[in-house]
């Protein structure tokens, strides 16, 4: 496999590409393929659990240097949980690089929200290992940006996005396009409008106080349509 597209994504190119492969590289196929399961990524996720835990921790100190220890710890957990990491990997298309046994796969494996979080924490490992603290805080905060920033107002959105892309790749409707509509309001109190389309055709709308949630309503419209279309 070229990992080239992968790199893209994290927005980090490794010096030791194996570090990288060993990340998407899930215990089942290391069974099935490479005759140990050991060589899988679950010591890499070991690892990218504690950084990931820090670079969150560090970047919530940094943003509320008034609040207790009590509302930080309570914060990061709702940013680092497996939900809001898998849904972010997922979002970001890094599970389609997981490599996994057959039964895994035939499993439906690859678009387990679990699965991707626990590949997400390799991954995390493996920057750090071959870039250091700061590639791997790059890459952290990139992918969990909008997720840190939704926290952070008490808007952390349903997993809709999620949900919409998993039921869409299982009916084989791979094409999904967010558009942003309409915005109203002044800059201090906008209200954004959004359009989500499926094969290019459009499926949902929604509003919210950001592109980001009006995306997640706009999903949820578009899902219980979707839902409705599949049980006629």
């Amino acid at each position: 496999m070229v990992w080239t597209e992968a790199e893209k994504i994290i927005g980090y190119e490794f010096k030791d590409i194996s570090l990288l492969e060993t990340a998407f590289t899930h215990s089942s196929y290391a069974n099935d393929f490479l005759g140990d399961p050991r060589k899988g990524n679950e010591r890499l996720e070991f690892l990218g659990d504690a950084i990931l835990d820090a670079i969150v921790g560090k970047e919530l100190f940094d943003r509320f240097p008034y609040e207790s220890e009590g509302f930080l710890t309570k914060l990061r957990a709702e940013i680092v949980c497996e939900q809001s990491l898998g849904e972010a990997a997922i979002a970001y298309g890094l599970n389609e690089f997981l490599r996994l046994g057959n039964g895994e796969e035939g499993k439906g494996g690859r678009i387990r929200v679990s699965m991707a979080a626990d590949a997400v924490e390799a991954v995390i490992a493996a920057v750090f290992l071959d870039g250091g603290y700061d590639a791997a805080a790059e890459f952290v905060l990139r992918l969990l940006g909008d997720t840190i920033d939704s926290a952070k107002q008490g808007e952390l959105p349903g997993d809709y996005k999620t949900e919409l892309q998993i039921l869409c790749q299982k009916n084989g409707h791979a094409d999904i396009q967010y558009k942003i509509i309409g915005e109203t309001g002044p800059d201090h109190e906008k209200s954004f409008t959004a359009a989500v389309f499926i094969g290019g055709k459009q499926m949902g709308t929604g509003e919210g106080r950001s592109k980001k949630l009006a995306q997640a309503d706009a999903a949820k419209q578009a899902l219980k349509k979707l839902e409705e279309e599949l049980e006629v």
